[in-house]
């Protein structure tokens, strides 16, 4: 190495390589680093791998600020969510990191503990202060209707798993068609009617799932028997579970969510209720543990991974086109296991 070199190599130690440094390594035109750092397709392959390998030699990371200031954008995505612990959200959360990846994006993840209005809003001033492009609201609640949750004009929202009052994108879970699909298949192997563990009161999900068993129930001409509130736990669909088993009317129970309908299972166990023998149950989710419930849980399969996705995607449409989307609905799907069956003579 000459002493030129030595000192050369030496400077961008101190300073940190530039793009200069990258094209000298890689013997390439700045212009040329600038079009791999920033993802163009126009480099021929083995260009690309060059550049490439002249960052990683030198350490060099592109200046995300810098190419925001070029590009307008900072390839990233604010993510508020209302909680960490449940299944769905987690899943959910799971896609849209995925997603975000894949399109070159990172996410900044604001957990809201307590879903009220005010929290919400402060979790968007949260966000001002931080550089993205467009935010994903998950919050389970009936939130985004409210005149008094101010969200920052100008910047692409999507909701998922809420309501928006027509304001926003949504994508959801079609979950008046999952109660739906639960409530017809108790039905129709013979309940006469069936009785319903919801999610609270202020869940959207819950909401809707309510509304659409009441509805199934209506238009086939079955009684329509008091709800019960459940919070998604498993121990409040035992504390449920049991009252319903002391009542020996009760044939057919659909439980808003699998972790409520575990709780009932284990309620009819003790009070020696046979599943599905004497009562049938179903659930909604279809978490990975149904298949090893005892029995195996009937339930309604959420693809909260496609979620993800396309909320991701319509975010990005926004952020890229201007054009803002409506209301995207995914499906659901019965999975029909061992917990239900015909109700005894």
């Amino acid at each position: 190495m000459t002493t030129t070199d030595a000192t050369d190599t030496l400077s961008v130690r101190r300073r940190g390589p530039s793009m200069a440094d990258v094209a000298r390594e890689a013997n390439v035109s700045g212009q040329t680093v600038s079009r791999v750092s920033n993802g163009r397709s126009n480099v021929d392959a083995d260009t690309r791998e060059r550049v490439l390998a002249a960052m990683r030699k030198l350490g060099y990371r592109p200046n995300s600020a810098a190419r925001a200031l070029r590009s307008g954008r900072f390839h990233s995505i604010g993510v508020i969510m209302f909680t960490l612990s449940s299944f769905g959200n987690m899943r959910t959360l799971d896609a849209i990191a995925g997603a975000a990846t894949d399109a070159g994006y990172s996410i900044t993840l604001i957990p809201v503990p307590h879903p009220t209005q005010g929290e919400v809003s402060v979790a968007f001033d949260r966000l001002s202060e931080e550089a993205v492009d467009g935010v994903i609201i998950v919050v389970e609640a009936h939130l985004l209707d409210e005149n008094d949750v101010v969200l920052p004009a100008g910047l692409p929202v999507v909701v998922v798993d809420s309501t928006a009052g027509g304001r926003y994108p949504m994508v959801d879970t079609d979950q008046a068609h999952g109660a739906r699909l639960a409530t017809e298949h108790l039905l129709g192997l013979g309940h006469r009617t069936v009785r319903h563990i919801a999610g609270p009161e202020r869940s959207y999900s819950a909401t809707h799932r309510r509304e659409a068993w009441e509805a199934t129930l209506r238009e086939h001409g079955a009684d329509v028997p008091p709800v019960l509130v459940g919070d998604w736990s498993s121990e409040s669909g035992h504390e449920l579970g049991l009252e319903l088993a002391r009542d020996p009317d009760v044939t057919a129970i659909f439980a808003a969510n699998d972790q409520m309908a575990l709780g009932v299972l284990r309620a009819m166990h003790e009070a020696g209720r046979a599943v599905p023998g004497e009562v049938s149950v179903v659930g909604f989710d279809d978490m990975e543990e149904s298949r090893s419930f005892w029995p195996p849980l009937t339930t309604v399969r959420q693809f909260f991974g496609e979620v993800g996705r396309r909320s991701v995607e319509e975010l990005l449409h926004e952020v890229e086109t201007g054009e803002r989307g409506g209301r995207t609905l995914v499906a659901t799907e019965l999975i029909i296991r061992d917990s239900t069956a015909r109700p005894s003579a």
